[in-house]
């Protein structure tokens, strides 16, 4: 019963959440948020006090919904916030993202991928789930930038993959890649 009453909770959550992040993405469209770095920028920094916690849902979103290239969000963050801050920020938004994504292809499986990316990406990672090389692919995969991490997050989900070894390659693997953005903020500013 406590099982059932979980997974129903999820659901919920799992559908409000993309509801609303959905919304905002309309919102963020009309209104040519997402359209250059800069007017990103400026919306964010319009939201004052609030704007770390902005960027943070703007972090979760280009997770879930690959809207905004993850690199460039990722140097927002930074630009706005500064290194440190940056780091933290974009660490807390992607994480969430990636447990988000994760939770909802393993409610919804293949469909929300098919959704969301190209099929022939996802056709060449759903092969190394089936030869049991995906555990592997997915460390690198979060490490490495330039890799499709966040179809790596979803393909997890629908994968035999545990969520504490998902959960402890997104702790542990995340911050490399930002450390990246974080220390070489002043070459790409």
């Amino acid at each position: 019963m406590k099982k059932k009453i979980f997974k129903i909770t999820m659901q919920t959550i799992a559908s409000i959440t993309t509801i609303l992040m959905v919304l905002f993405i309309i919102y963020g469209f009309k209104e040519n948020i997402f359209s250059s770095n800069s007017i990103l920028m400026d919306f964010i920094k319009k939201c004052g006090i609030l704007a770390p916690v902005v960027f943070i849902i703007v972090q979760i979103i280009q997770v879930i919904f690959p809207v905004i290239p993850g690199g460039a969000s990722c140097l927002i963050g930074v630009m706005l916030f500064g290194g440190f801050y940056g780091f933290l920020y974009n660490y807390i938004g992607l994480c969430l993202g990636s447990i988000c994504s994760f939770f909802l292809a393993r409610i919804y499986g293949t469909k929300i991928v098919d959704l969301l990316f190209k099929k022939d990406t996802t056709n060449q990672y759903l092969g190394y789930v089936r030869s049991n090389k995906f555990d592997k692919i997915f460390i690198w995969g979060i490490i490495l930038p330039g890799t499709p991490d966040d179809l790596l997050c979803y393909i997890a989900g629908f994968s035999k993959m545990k969520f504490q070894t998902f959960l402890l390659t997104i702790i542990l693997g995340k911050p490399i890649t930002l450390i990246f953005y974080s220390i070489f903020r002043d070459y790409f500013y």
